[in-house]
């Protein structure tokens, strides 16, 4: 490097400094100190320098946030953590119950640090010593859509961490080379990096964060008042507005959407360790990443990030519940959409014994509000078929806004929820949508002088197919199993569904027109579509026709567990789909499984065992599902667990232990070889039998299963060291 290049360079670097702190103040502190004109000044000359000089251009530099090219499509990523949702309630007795089961299972005092549930589009963004490397949609939770350039253009979201007064190094005053790699001689990771603040918590060599990304009410209103005079149509509310920004081809397109980010909690992290080279690696939702989230939720604060606003730690389950209270007051004045606040245990290391389930772990709690509430006309009662051949009783309403978005139909579910409502077209009702999102019809509002129109009767054919209905309980069911085209479209669309096949182009229109035009009267019958049979299809041309007949070849390669969800088996939706794919291996080992083998399954219980037997064992099922098969599928199994299979005795615990938490029970039982699973059959090895055990317990001695007491389990399963 030339004595005039390493001069710019370092002016490079000062600009780059100075600009990220100038947004940090603006767009995370709301404290600006400069003019804007004085900003794009700073701006322009860092634009002029990377423009003579494009090998000095780094990763994090704030021109990256202009945008970048066009992709033909949003990569899929998996993320460093699985991404869980909340469990939640409206009800102050579900928060208070929360907190009894975390208090039994917690040692010494319990707070929690509550922040409002922000109601925008959640992301993980990933930093590699520092410098942002990633940003990922929430998707299934396991993997998502990888959207880093469009995060790169939303001004509150870093592209390098650091101290908003003075942005930290990494082991050197230069910056990374336009590789995105560590400057000549500087070592990577925060180990020689420069001096933190006294509290301060050094640059992760890795750090996943999860976050949401929403609009402001007034940003989002400013944006649809431009789109309406430019003749486009405005968008319904700020979270779909938002996601969809997110989600866009181009990021310059998300440059121009006034998006903003508030992190919220640390996923996972690794330092990197002075002197020894050794990484140690953290996870705030199992292992002691930090003493409290307080502590997690201010070292984000100190490298840079943006938190939510009146974040606050609780010392008991009612001060939570007058959070909630002064949060639902002030709700309708914020100019953010919230839908609720969150609870979570403030001290970290207890949360491994908590634990989590597949959906959601046990140390949070989303304290949900009431839904918004509107009144409006029914104007009619459609039916509609589903894929089980339910029919479903739809409100057709007089269109209505209930909290931000435009409400027309809202199903009624059921005969007999219908008939305990009520509700009949021409009545007035009051809507409202559950958790902010899905519209329900509450009840019936009295009308003055109203002459009611008579009660709705179901059809006694199905409106797709003509077959005869008959009752299943609570439901009218349309049994033309495999004759009724709308249970083959539902199906269909079921099957290659995103959870599913995940076939691009294969949407609701285009199976109702495949199965209207005769090319698939079963769903085997899709992977012998050509490019020719799709051209008769109105609106298909060449390269369509030809573009989807080669997604559909290629989804036949596919996860088993994507397989298994899209068959469509009563019970079975994704993470269930998983667990069966990881425990079987392959399709026809499942097939054969019996009730009492699926029951070994952790998760897998009576009812859930009967529904895949009995769908298994119904001939027109198993015959659809060899059809299928017999196209060539390759269903890929899950990676094998580490240290390969364990085939040794199944183990169900019932009550507490009192030397060790479940997790660390179950640690032990895997280390031997074994597995534990959640129901008792006769194939069980051992019930271990702890405090206040449950009806398990009771199963185990009449199935003549052996019973454990606490100190026999721990001579069986002794700790690895012993």
């Amino acid at each position: 490097m030339t004595p005039v290049e390493g001069e710019v360079r370092r002016r490079a670097d000062r600009l780059r400094a100075e600009i990220r702190r100038h947004d940090h103040l603006y767009h995370v502190e709301n404290r600006p100190e400069i003019s804007d004109g004085a900003y794009d000044k700073l701006f322009r000359e860092l634009q002029a320098i990377e423009a003579a000089f494009p090998r000095l251009i780094t990763p994090d530099s704030p021109t990256r946030r202009v945008g970048a090219d066009p992709l033909s499509e949003l990569p899929v990523v998996q993320h460093v953590v699985q991404m869980l949702s909340l469990d939640s309630s409206e009800a102050p007795e579900d928060v208070r119950r929360f907190d009894e089961r975390v208090r039994k299972a917690v040692e010494g005092p319990v707070e929690y640090l509550a922040e409002p549930k922000l109601d925008g589009s959640s992301l993980e963004l990933v930093y590699v010593n520092g410098v942002l490397d990633r940003a990922v949609t929430r998707g299934n939770g396991r993997e998502g859509e990888g959207v880093t350039e469009n995060a790169r253009t939303i001004p509150s979201v870093p592209l390098r961490l650091g101290s908003p007064d003075e942005p930290a190094t990494l082991g050197s005053s230069e910056s990374p080379d336009a590789e995105g790699g560590p400057a000549d001689g500087a070592p990577p990771g925060p180990a020689g990096g420069s001096e933190m603040p006294a509290g301060a918590f050094p640059i992760p060599s890795l750090l996943a964060i999860r976050g949401e990304v929403l609009m402001y009410l007034s940003s989002f209103e400013e944006l649809n008042r431009t789109r309406v005079e430019a003749g486009l149509e405005p968008y319904a509310n700020p979270r779909n507005a938002a996601a969809g920004a997110l989600r866009q081809l181009d990021s310059r397109i998300t440059r121009t959407r006034p998006l903003e980010f508030f992190a919220y909690d640390i996923l996972h992290v690794e330092w990197a360790i002075s002197g020894t080279g050794e990484v140690e690696a953290v996870d705030t939702g199992e292992v002691e990443a930090f003493d409290t989230d307080e502590e997690a939720v201010e070292a984000l604060r100190g490298w840079g990030l943006r938190l939510p606003d009146r974040t606050r730690k609780v010392a008991d389950v009612e001060e939570a519940i007058a959070y909630h209270a002064e949060f639902a007051r002030e709700r309708d004045d914020l100019d953010y959409e919230i839908d609720g606040v969150v609870l979570k245990l403030n001290a970290l290391a207890p949360r491994a014994g908590l634990g989590s389930t597949s959906h959601h772990p046990r140390w949070a709690f989303a304290f949900k509000f009431a839904p918004r509430q509107e009144v409006t006309r029914l104007e009619r009662i459609a039916v509609q078929v589903g894929r089980t051949g339910k029919l479903t009783p739809v409100a057709l309403l007089r269109p209505v806004e209930v909290g931000g978005v435009t409400v027309s139909r809202a199903s009624l579910h059921n005969r007999e929820e219908l008939e305990r409502k009520d509700v009949r077209e021409g009545d007035l009702v009051r809507i409202q949508r559950a958790g902010d999102v899905i519209p329900q019809v509450v009840e019936r509002v009295e009308g003055a002088d109203e002459v009611r129109r008579e009660p709705f009767s179901f059809p006694e054919q199905c409106p797709r197919c003509g077959e005869d209905v008959e009752e299943d309980g609570p439901f009218i069911v349309c049994v033309n199993q495999f004759g009724c085209p709308a249970q083959l479209e539902r199906g269909i669309e079921h099957f290659v569904s995103r959870a599913g096949l995940d076939i691009e182009g294969l949407g609701s229109e285009t199976v109702a027109l495949l199965v209207e035009e005769g090319l698939v009267r079963q769903p085997a019958d899709l992977f012998d579509l050509t490019p020719e049979d799709l051209l008769e299809l109105e609106g298909f041309a060449e390269t369509r026709s030809t573009k989807l007949a080669a997604a559909i070849q290629a989804a036949k390669k596919t996860e088993l567990a994507r397989f298994i969800y899209g068959l469509g088996i009563p019970e079975v939706g994704a993470t269930v789909a998983r667990v069966l794919a990881a425990e079987f291996r392959d399709l026809p080992r499942l097939r054969e499984a019996t009730p009492e083998r699926l029951e070994e399954v952790e998760g897998i219980g009576p009812i859930m065992s009967e529904k895949i037997t009995a769908f298994f064992g119904d001939d027109a099922r198993a015959a659809s599902v060899d059809a299928i098969v017999s196209k060539g599928f390759e269903l890929v199994p899950p990676p094998e667990r580490q240290g390969g299979r364990r085939d040794g005795e199944s183990v169900v615990f019932s009550g507490r232990l009192k030397s060790l938490t479940r997790s660390e029970a179950k640690k032990r039982v895997e280390d031997r070889g074994d597995r534990v699973v959640s129901s008792v059959s006769s194939a069980t090895g051992y019930l271990v039998k702890g405090e206040k055990p449950g009806s398990k317990a009771g199963k185990a001695e009449k199935l003549g299963v052996t019973v454990l007491d606490e100190e026999a389990f721990l001579k069986r399963y002794p700790a690895a060291e012993d």
